[in-house]
């Protein structure tokens, strides 16, 4: 993993939120791994795996809380001392939303809400979320950029977007320093491939190694800018650690500025994998979004956000992990 600070950060503290996901834990791993004096976690489990934090137990800059974002007082002792927060918890999946709005909304906003307000009194350095491109909803212009936005298609736009307008109210009514990040398509290693709402990439990868159904939404022409999860990492680091003070106050894309087909995905996994399978297509999901390319320029002025995997690489990276991962169960 290259290195996406110069500062210091031996005598730093930071809170991860939903540190056990997918993304959370490539923090956690990459604050770790650089020194920092304390990394606590805070996840419920309900989408994190365990298995994503084993790896960090015996660390003894390592803490983890059991606990729910919901809950205000969790919230309040997860931030207690910290210097940073980084606030990756939350319920993805915007069929999810679709099927269960009520869920979505306790954990996106009013979750968000109880850790801003924690983060306020505990007078944090800096706060950084993960927001979406799920935001731009149907606002048609590619490629996106953050000033422009349409009306959102899904419950889980409604509650990213909410996110970024209690963000930008907090930033200007208590002075904090808040940095919002719309992912586009992130992917890479400890994403889960179960469960009804699993991602796509490794859906793809079992399906094909297992010779079992792989399901393509729509004619598969949809376009993603697909992201591999160190550039998220990156983003948070950066974002967490900027002395900029131009750079707060602000949401930024986080993508790569590339745009792929899920058939152009599930082909060159297949061509990875190197084994002959077709895909099933179905229906369109409700609250898609039909193309995505992120404008990656503000990022970049003002965080130094400089993706260092392109998709291919990163694609070959996650395939690689998956394929180890489905081959070793099979043993």
């Amino acid at each position: 993993m290259s290195l996406f600070h110069t500062q210091d950060i031996r005598q730093k503290s930071f809170l991860i939120t939903g540190g056990a996901g997918f993304i959370g834990s490539h923090i956690v791993d990459y604050l770790l791994t650089n020194g920092a004096r304390k990394v606590r976690v805070l996840d419920n489990l309900s989408t994190g795996l365990q298995s994503n934090v084993d790896l960090f137990t015996q660390h003894p800059h390592y803490e983890f809380v059991l606990g729910d974002i919901r809950d205000t007082a969790t919230c309040q002792l997860a931030c207690a001392g910290m210097d940073y927060v980084s606030h990756q918890a939350a319920l993805g999946s915007v069929p999810r939303s679709v099927k269960d709005p009520v869920s979505t909304n306790e954990v996106n906003v009013t979750g968000f809400l109880n850790m801003l307000t924690a983060a306020k009194d505990a007078a944090v350095k800096t706060f950084v979320f993960a927001s979406s491109s799920a935001v731009y909803g149907d606002e048609p212009h590619l490629p996106k950029v953050e000033e422009r936005i349409g009306n959102p298609l899904s419950p889980y736009a409604v509650t990213k977007k909410t996110n970024e307008l209690y963000a930008d109210v907090f930033s200007k009514l208590y002075g904090m320093n808040i940095i919002g990040f719309r992912y586009f398509n992130v992917f890479g290693e400890r994403q889960d491939p179960n469960g009804p709402y699993a991602a796509v990439m490794p859906l793809f990868v079992s399906g094909i190694i297992n010779n079992a159904a792989v399901f393509i939404n729509g004619d598969g022409e949809q376009t993603r800018d697909f992201t591999y999860v160190d550039n998220a990492v990156q983003a948070n680091i950066r974002g967490m650690l900027s002395a900029d003070t131009d750079s707060f106050g602000q949401v930024y894309n986080i993508a790569v500025g590339e745009k792929f087909s899920v058939n152009f995905l599930y082909k060159a996994i297949r061509d990875l994998l190197q084994i002959p399978h077709e895909p099933t297509y179905r229906q369109e999901r409700e609250g898609d979004i039909r193309n995505s390319l992120a404008d990656i320029s503000k990022a970049k002025r003002l965080l130094g956000y400089n993706p260092q995997y392109r998709f291919e690489d990163g694609l070959k990276l996650t395939v690689d992990y998956f394929k180890n991962m489905y081959t070793n169960n099979i043993n």
